[in-house]
């Protein structure tokens, strides 16, 4: 990362934004993981109840669908950082 007298360069600022945004993604991902944890296990609760269990499927399934559009982001800031690295 080349840096100047008067402070980091804009591509030293482009790969410090990239990496917030990488350690917000992987938080953010950490959570999905928790929220569909929580909901299958409410719904193996639902089920071993006998009550209704599709609404929280759907609901599942959409926490599924979520968590892989949030890890695709999350590779695609990562794909960045290795290319404004290699620039550096």
């Amino acid at each position: 990362m080349s840096q100047s007298a008067g402070g980091p360069g804009p591509l030293a600022i482009e790969l410090a934004r990239e990496r917030a945004h990488l350690v917000m993604a992987e938080r953010d991902i950490a959570a999905g993981e928790a929220r569909v944890r929580a909901q299958a296990a409410l719904i193996a609760t639902l089920r071993d109840r006998g009550q209704d269990t599709m609404g929280a499927a759907r609901l599942l399934e959409t926490l599924e669908e979520t968590l892989a559009q949030w890890r695709c982001h999350r590779d695609l800031i990562a794909a960045r950082i290795a290319y404004l690295e290699g620039r550096a």
